[in-house]
């Protein structure tokens, strides 16, 4: 029998709105491991929100923003408008953010504004910091052998920002600069001025952009440090040997697998000061020779970090084809870098639900 095409909705509904979501969904792990991250940043949220406790509308509850931020990730969702208008509809994103269905959900001016305020306080920082300790209790980190590498972030200006820093062509058209050498030395980016022009070879353009450097571990590919900086000559390396520095410190002896670009005397010499041994891919064709010779190159662990590194790829290109990271929608160095830093702690909350379900 045929039925009836009718919709007649209940004055009041007894379904919860967890009984929408599968038991098996992909989201239930995350939405777990993320909330004893929250949970454990509490302190750091009554910090943030002491000086401001003097009356006034309440603001955003600062666990629901950071799930929504990571909802944006995870989700390649373009847009806080578009975000604040999916988790109106969505019962799906209204259970991971942790409203209920007769709950308003916010302007996307107010979580914009709720947003930059975390950002600025390192959120982002912390609740990374979070999921490697939980990967680090779980025994997903081997915690002794390491890659790194680095990547170009455009930045979210044109062209037609770069302006003369004396300021000897504020009377030209913005457009008009075809012709005319242009250099950080002598403009700088009105949108963005913390953004650097930077080509990664020859026949690439020279763009607007940052550069995003990442450690990660070799035993399953996740991302134990992750950092911004403006894309000047040498950062690639400079912010390499810091985050080396920072496990490094424990004393004992790890390993680090890296391109041809970091095969320089300067980064192996200081890799070696930090009992880091430099698994670096030999550039050849590098005036002077390779720093590496065959002292490190005849150990089969050489081999295995060359072919491990190649892990690190999978971030970068998950952060850029998923996350927000090809083109980042912030403005200004410290954004850009907790951006980034969530990005990267998104990813490996993703990878961490993968290996779980790899396990079972």
């Amino acid at each position: 029998m045929r039925g009836a095409d009718g919709f007649n909705e209940s004055l009041f509904s007894t379904i919860r709105l967890e009984e929408f979501v599968p038991a098996d969904h992909p989201l239930r792990p995350i939405r777990q491991w993320l909330n004893e991250s929250l949970a454990k940043m509490d302190a750091k949220f009554s910090a943030m929100y002491q000086p401001r406790d003097r009356g006034g509308r309440p603001s955003i509850a600062p666990e629901k923003l950071v799930r929504a931020m990571v909802l944006q990730v995870l989700y390649s969702i373009r847009s806080e408008r578009q975000l604040v208008e999916q988790i109106n509809y969505n019962l799906l994103f209204r259970w991971f953010v942790g409203l209920a269905i007769e709950d308003a959900v916010w302007n996307h001016s107010v979580f914009s504004k709720n947003r930059d305020a975390l950002l600025e306080q390192d959120l982002a920082t912390e609740l990374f910091n979070a999921t490697v300790n939980m990967a680090q209790e779980r025994g997903y980190l081997s915690g002794d052998h390491f890659s790194v590498d680095g990547t170009i972030i455009q930045a979210w200006a044109s062209h037609k920002s770069l302006r003369r820093k004396d300021g000897s062509d504020d009377g030209q058209p913005p457009e008009n600069w075809h012709g005319h050498k242009r250099s950080n030395d002598t403009h700088e980016s009105r949108t963005d001025p913390d953004a650097r022009l930077y080509r990664k070879g020859e026949a690439a353009p020279a763009q607007l952009s940052y550069l995003g450097h990442v450690l990660s571990d070799n035993r399953h590919g996740l991302v134990v440090n992750a950092r911004a900086s403006q894309s000047v000559g040498t950062t690639e390396r400079a912010e390499a040997e810091m985050m080396l520095a920072d496990v490094a410190s424990k004393g004992k002896r790890i390993t680090v697998g890296a391109d041809k670009g970091y095969d320089t005397k300067g980064f192996v010499s200081a890799c070696r000061a930090m009992k880091v041994t430099p698994h670096v891919a030999q550039n050849t064709a590098r005036p002077g020779g390779s720093a590496i010779d065959t002292r490190t190159t005849r150990h089969p662990g050489y081999e295995i970090s060359q072919t491990k590194r190649k892990r690190i790829e999978q971030c970068f290109g998950w952060a850029k084809a998923i996350g927000p990271m090809r083109q980042v929608m912030v403005r200004g160095l410290h954004k850009v870098d907790q951006c980034l830093v969530l990005t990267m702690a998104s990813y490996n909350l993703l990878r961490m639900r993968n290996l779980q379900q790899a396990v079972t």
